[in-house]
């Protein structure tokens, strides 16, 4: 049975300036990071391209991708 996400579900590595960063504009969990693109993500200070590859992944293995560019 799948799991409900908790109130963070960030996998392990996101560090917290990316996930203060995340929070800083509403995103407070996992399957919301597929709601803005990857080009936003860059431009948040504490999000780098560790964390990219990490939220990247994890969304993979639920199906899901960054959203597209505007």
């Amino acid at each position: 049975m799948p799991q409900t996400p908790s109130a963070n579900d960030f996998p392990p590595g996101v560090a917290q300036p990316a996930q203060r960063a995340l929070a800083s504009i509403g995103i407070t969990r996992l399957d919301e990071v597929a709601t803005i693109s990857e080009t936003k993500l860059k431009n948040l200070h504490g999000v780098g391209p560790k964390a990219i590859r990490i939220l990247r992944e994890a969304l993979a293995e639920r199906g899901l991708t960054f959203a597209t560019e505007e």
